[in-house]
Protein backbone atom coordinates (compact mmCIF):
# COMPACT_ATOMS: atom_id res chain seq x y z
CA UNK A 1 0.00 0.00 0.00
CA UNK A 2 1.32 3.11 -0.78
CA UNK A 3 2.24 5.76 1.98
CA UNK A 4 1.48 8.97 -0.26
CA UNK A 5 -1.19 11.22 0.63
CA UNK A 6 -4.34 11.29 -1.19
CA UNK A 7 -4.57 14.43 -3.68
CA UNK A 8 -7.13 17.24 -2.51
CA UNK A 9 -9.02 15.89 -4.89
CA UNK A 10 -9.93 12.86 -3.93
CA UNK A 11 -10.42 13.81 -0.51
CA UNK A 12 -12.89 16.18 -1.89
CA UNK A 13 -14.91 13.23 -4.01
CA UNK A 14 -14.30 10.86 -1.11
CA UNK A 15 -16.01 13.68 1.57
CA UNK A 16 -19.14 13.81 -1.52
CA UNK A 17 -19.79 10.04 -1.62
CA UNK A 18 -19.51 9.54 1.92
CA UNK A 19 -22.15 12.54 2.38
CA UNK A 20 -24.17 10.57 -0.21
CA UNK A 21 -23.78 7.33 1.67
CA UNK A 22 -26.88 8.23 4.15
CA UNK A 23 -30.66 7.72 3.75
CA UNK A 24 -31.42 10.58 5.43
CA UNK A 25 -29.11 12.87 3.52
CA UNK A 26 -30.23 11.48 0.32
CA UNK A 27 -33.90 12.54 1.06
CA UNK A 28 -33.01 16.16 2.08
CA UNK A 29 -30.66 16.40 -0.66
CA UNK A 30 -34.51 15.23 -2.92
CA UNK A 31 -36.41 17.44 -1.03
CA UNK A 32 -34.14 20.47 -2.20
CA UNK A 33 -33.30 19.34 -5.53
CA UNK A 34 -36.76 20.66 -6.88
CA UNK A 35 -36.44 24.43 -6.02
CA UNK A 36 -35.51 26.91 -4.35
CA UNK A 37 -33.57 27.41 -0.61
CA UNK A 38 -35.20 25.74 2.03
CA UNK A 39 -35.11 26.28 5.77
CA UNK A 40 -34.53 23.88 8.37
CA UNK A 41 -37.82 23.88 9.49
CA UNK A 42 -39.19 23.42 6.20
CA UNK A 43 -37.16 20.56 5.93
CA UNK A 44 -38.43 18.95 8.81
CA UNK A 45 -41.89 19.61 8.38
CA UNK A 46 -43.89 15.93 7.11
CA UNK A 47 -40.80 14.15 8.17
CA UNK A 48 -39.88 12.12 12.10
CA UNK A 49 -36.73 14.08 12.29
CA UNK A 50 -35.87 16.65 14.81
CA UNK A 51 -34.52 19.91 13.64
CA UNK A 52 -31.36 18.92 15.60
CA UNK A 53 -31.31 15.83 12.91
CA UNK A 54 -31.72 17.56 10.27
CA UNK A 55 -29.09 20.25 11.36
CA UNK A 56 -27.04 17.47 11.39
CA UNK A 57 -27.19 16.16 8.07
CA UNK A 58 -27.23 19.71 6.41
CA UNK A 59 -23.93 20.32 8.27
CA UNK A 60 -22.59 17.26 6.52
CA UNK A 61 -23.60 17.99 3.13
CA UNK A 62 -22.66 21.79 3.34
CA UNK A 63 -18.96 20.14 4.64
CA UNK A 64 -18.84 18.13 1.68
CA UNK A 65 -20.15 21.45 -0.83
CA UNK A 66 -23.14 19.79 -1.70
CA UNK A 67 -24.91 22.17 -0.12
CA UNK A 68 -25.08 26.30 0.77
CA UNK A 69 -26.38 28.31 3.67
CA UNK A 70 -28.05 31.69 2.96
CA UNK A 71 -29.06 33.69 5.27
CA UNK A 72 -32.70 35.19 4.86
CA UNK A 73 -33.46 37.38 8.01
CA UNK A 74 -33.27 35.44 11.08
CA UNK A 75 -32.84 32.15 9.21
CA UNK A 76 -30.47 29.79 6.96
CA UNK A 77 -31.79 28.59 4.11
CA UNK A 78 -30.34 25.43 2.53
CA UNK A 79 -29.91 25.17 -1.42
CA UNK A 80 -28.45 22.49 -3.74
CA UNK A 81 -25.08 22.93 -5.19
CA UNK A 82 -24.76 21.13 -8.10
CA UNK A 83 -21.06 21.20 -9.22
CA UNK A 84 -20.19 18.20 -6.49
CA UNK A 85 -22.77 16.24 -7.88
CA UNK A 86 -21.82 16.57 -11.03
CA UNK A 87 -17.92 16.25 -10.48
CA UNK A 88 -19.46 12.88 -8.84
CA UNK A 89 -20.91 11.66 -11.73
CA UNK A 90 -18.33 12.50 -14.00
CA UNK A 91 -15.90 10.43 -12.13
CA UNK A 92 -18.49 7.60 -12.12
CA UNK A 93 -18.48 7.41 -15.69
CA UNK A 94 -14.88 7.52 -16.32
CA UNK A 95 -15.26 4.15 -13.94
CA UNK A 96 -17.97 2.63 -15.79
CA UNK A 97 -15.52 3.59 -19.17
CA UNK A 98 -12.69 2.11 -17.57
CA UNK A 99 -14.40 -0.96 -17.08
CA UNK A 100 -16.11 -1.23 -20.60
CA UNK A 101 -13.03 -0.87 -21.81
CA UNK A 102 -11.16 -3.85 -19.27
CA UNK A 103 -14.40 -6.50 -20.14
CA UNK A 104 -14.15 -5.60 -24.17
CA UNK A 105 -10.69 -6.02 -24.30
CA UNK A 106 -10.51 -9.13 -21.65
CA UNK A 107 -13.63 -10.67 -24.31
CA UNK A 108 -11.56 -9.78 -27.45
CA UNK A 109 -8.64 -11.99 -25.53
CA UNK A 110 -11.49 -14.80 -25.07
CA UNK A 111 -12.84 -14.99 -28.43
CA UNK A 112 -9.54 -14.60 -29.84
Amino acid sequence: MSNRRPSVALRRRAAVFAALGDETRLSVLGRLAHGEPQSIARLTAGTRLTRQAVTKHLRVLEGAGILRSVRVGRESRFALEPKPIDEARAYLDDVSRQWDDALARLKAFVES
